[in-house]
């Protein structure tokens, strides 16, 4: 477009751009043939593609998101090609999926696997670190199941899918590094501490001791300690 050519008031621009009212028709058909064309192919790749999706699901439906945009919005383009995109897509996905189910290996190196974040109320930081995810990040989702001590967690999964499974101590109160924000002071007052236990601030082992120990933790090397929570 030339400089000439934009006009501030030009509502018929601004709205319909470049091209013909008659081609609003033309983009009905093309909505509706790509409408269906996902609803086949979403059909064809199956029920997980609906639920929570893992990472080469993800790059699936981008894939497809990315090969109807073109064709609804110019013209130019024609609906053959968005056809072949997903062909390929949903072969690919289908060849995968398939694959998989024989070789397990194969799904684990394409979208990844299950890394253990909590062992037996102690972090695992150094599978952490591997897949990325804070203390904070771990801790937020422990907190919207109510846990208050880090010792009450027994395991706790990061999925291939980016999703937690957390596996508590049912019945049992547990001793722990402390998982409440340091600024809530009023809550963090009314809880039970264990005498002569103290939590790493890092990991969350355990060390027990009458006074608050001075030398490193044995498990992530960090020297600093708290009293740990009873909960």
């Amino acid at each position: 477009m030339y400089t000439s050519d934009a006009e501030l008031w030009d509502w018929m621009r601004i709205l319909m751009g470049g091209v013909p009212a008659v081609f609003l028709i033309e983009v009905l058909i093309r909505i509706l043939f790509i409408y269906l064309l996902l609803v086949v192919s979403m059909r064809l790749m199956g029920k997980r593609m609906s639920a929570i999706i893992s990472r080469n699901e993800m790059i699936a439906m981008i894939s497809l998101a990315a090969a109807i945009g073109i064709p609804i919005q110019d013209p130019e383009q024609g609906l053959i090609p968005p056809v072949i995109i997903a062909a390929v897509v949903i072969s690919m996905q289908r060849i995968i999926s398939t694959k998989s189910m024989d070789k397990p290996g194969l799904e684990q190196t394409i979208v990844g696997d299950i890394g253990i974040m909590v062992r037996d109320g102690k972090l695992d930081i150094e599978n952490m670190r591997n897949s990325r995810i804070s203390r904070e990040r771990l801790f937020t989702e422990f907190r919207v199941k109510g846990v208050i001590s880090l010792g009450k967690v027994q395991r706790a999964y990061l999925e291939a899918n980016g999703s937690f499974t957390i596996y508590l101590h049912e019945n049992v109160e547990k001793e722990g590094l402390c998982i409440l924000p340091d600024w809530d002071q009023d809550y963090l007052e009314e809880l039970h501490y264990a005498e002569g236990t103290f939590a790493c601030t890092r990991c969350g082992h355990l060390e027990k001791s009458q006074s608050e120990p001075t030398f490193e933790c044995s498990h992530c090397h960090n020297s600093r300690w708290v009293k740990a929570v009873i909960a």
